[in-house]
């Protein structure tokens, strides 16, 4: 008779490991299920996201004009029609261009620096977002350090080439040393004398500064940070621009600063 009991005993234990590796199995299809739509989800948003800016940035381009010698760089050289712009957005505050990358941007200003991560020129919700100044700057010549911010997007879209800057073959050519920003009062053009990565948590946002040795401290600072040094003098009386994305690793950010020549 005992030998019976424990059979059945056995025969009850074997039966609920069985269910148990069932129910485990279900659970891990199901988690896999789950985890596989909301990646299928989010793919399609992407590539949604990306054809939907792809087509604003085509409609925006009718509204910049390039002359043939960019290199001669004064108001004549890039005609923007701002009013136009500003029409399909009061946010509009200017226009942007990297040599060696792909940024050529209008660029947008909101209330806060949140809004355009998430929505792109024309304000749809869009995960690529657009590029978008520091809501503190005021664009006004008060500005000590214009900040302007873009998704590192895969597609190499927004600031997606921004990275670049980190390279030798890009950093070493002298024709990408010059960055352009055209604004409703004029073109105007920086010198890059800093570039690196860092921890996000480590960089200071700072537009702002009590007096010009603050400032000039601040200059210096970052420029001991470049990976190369680019031999650029620096002067508190006059403004930088700062072009910033995250790392591959959404840890880091990639930092880009560039002094005013003009």
């Amino acid at each position: 008779m005992a030998s019976k009991h424990s059979a059945k005993r056995f025969e009850t234990k074997d039966k609920q490991k069985r269910k148990r590796k069932i129910n485990l199995r279900s659970l891990l299809m199901l988690v896999f299920i789950v985890v596989f739509i909301f990646s299928g989800v989010k793919i399609i948003k992407w590539i949604f996201g990306n054809k939907q800016n792809e087509k604003v940035q085509n409609n925006l381009s009718q509204y910049v004009e390039i002359k043939d010698d960019e290199n001669n760089i004064d108001d004549n050289a890039y005609k923007i029609d701002f009013k136009a712009l500003k029409e399909k957005n009061s946010d509009t505050i200017g226009w942007l261009k990297v040599k060696g990358t792909n940024i050529e941007y209008v660029v947008v200003k909101g209330t806060d620096n949140d809004y355009y991560l998430s929505h792109n020129f024309e304000k749809q919700k869009n995960s690529a977002g657009w590029i978008f100044a520091d809501y503190r700057n005021k664009f006004d010549y008060t500005d000590y350090n214009t900040v302007i911010y873009g998704h590192n997007m895969k597609n190499d879209s927004m600031f997606g080439t921004l990275k670049n800057a980190l390279k030798e073959d890009w950093y070493n050519n002298e024709d990408n040393r010059h960055i352009i920003l055209v604004t409703e009062k004029g073109a105007f053009t920086y010198e890059v004398f800093s570039v690196y990565e860092e921890k996000a948590s480590d960089y200071p946002i700072q537009t702002g500064f009590s007096n010009d040795n603050e400032y000039l401290n601040f200059l210096n600072t970052i420029k001991d940070k470049s990976i190369k040094d680019f031999n650029i003098e620096l002067s508190a009386e006059k403004s930088i621009i700062t072009l910033s994305t995250c790392g591959n690793n959404n840890k880091n950010r990639v930092i880009l600063h560039a002094i005013k020549e003009n």
